[in-house]
């Protein structure tokens, strides 16, 4: 079987692939490919393992032909994948969510928070250029998070870990989902609100949504009106969840006190009003950027391709329906 990987990745999963019998080819620039570079690359194989960065739909699968089997996302969300599009042509599709990237994004979103309320980024690069002269009573005031209420748009898996996390800190968590959680609502003590009470009673928010039709731009200038004066808003789900030039007003108005951003609305590129203000931390998208995520991340994809290869079914199947039929 041939396999294409659209770029290397770190870990040991690809020296597992390379020892697996199959041909294996592994893009050799370390760059995201161009859609060009990914046609001409990944024609006539039987897998891909992609990354989000590279997008695949009807045209792309059709491209590289009829014999491809199996699309292992090399990531927790698939938008960059026409999911329907691989079912209609009977190919599987696989992504990475696991325990050890849930915890590194609810890691780098408390991270985030904890940067914006103490400040620790502007203080940072006050010191590093000389500017601290000695202790003073007023500078870099920021404010506690202990008692404070955290707003968690999203109680998914990483959603939950967030939430874990607030009981350290004693901190009011209130969550906003499709359906109530009533278990995570008994060992957790977090509260079920809709939106407009979420926004309006949180001090800190953290957005922990996949990005779909319903939740693109959610976070604008409707929601930002409702918010909380001074409230701290962070970002580690998508980019386009968030309406960037409408959180810059909020931000120049005041009525937020900052925001962390590991996600855009157009990555690569930022606003560059946001890179410019002093109270956005900003993060190139390593949410999930420790070596244990990495690691698992690696694994799950390689074995979703050579389970897919051996006839059993990948334990991440995003349509699971393609499975099904081909079982019938």
């Amino acid at each position: 079987m041939k396999i294409f990987v659209t770029r290397e990745i770190p870990g040991t999963a690809l020296d597992k692939l390379r020892s697996s019998g199959n041909e294996v080819n592994v893009f050799d620039n370390d760059r995201p490919m161009t859609p060009e570079e990914l046609l001409e690359k990944a024609s006539g194989m039987d897998a891909i393992l992609t990354l989000l960065t590279d997008k695949i739909d009807g045209k792309v699968i059709d491209a590289i032909g009829s014999q491809l089997k199996v699309i292992s996302n090399y990531a927790v969300g698939f938008d960059n994948i026409k999911v329907e599009d691989a079912t209609e042509r009977g190919v599987v599709v696989a992504n990475t969510p696991s325990d050890e990237v849930n915890e590194a994004v609810a890691e780098h979103s408390w991270a985030l928070m904890l940067a914006l309320a103490r400040r620790i980024v502007e203080a940072d690069e006050a010191t590093r250029r000389g500017a601290y002269k000695g202790w003073e009573p007023g500078i870099f005031l920021g404010i506690n998070m202990v008692g404070k209420t955290l707003g968690i748009i999203g109680l998914g898996n990483i959603g939950l870990m967030t939430a874990r996390r607030a009981k350290g800190w004693n901190m009011r968590v209130l969550y906003n989902k499709r359906s109530r959680d009533e278990k995570a609502e008994k060992e957790l003590g977090v509260e079920f609100a809709n939106l407009d009470r979420l926004y309006a009673e949180s001090d800190f928010i953290s957005l922990h949504v996949p990005l779909t039709d319903e939740t693109h731009h959610m976070i604008n200038k409707d929601a930002f009106a409702k918010m909380k004066k001074g409230v701290i808003l962070v970002n580690t789900a998508r980019g386009p969840i968030v309406n960037e030039a409408e959180l810059v007003e909020a931000l120049r108005d005041g009525k937020l006190r900052g925001a962390g951003l590991d996600v855009y609305d157009n990555e690569p590129n930022i606003n560059p009003e946001l890179v410019a203000m002093e109270n956005v931390v900003t993060t190139p998208h390593i949410a999930s950027a420790t070596w244990e995520a990495r690691e698992k991340m690696g694994q799950q994809a390689v074995d979703a391709i050579l389970k897919t290869f051996a006839g059993e079914k990948p334990e991440n199947i995003v349509n699971g329906e393609v499975w099904d039929k081909r079982i019938k």
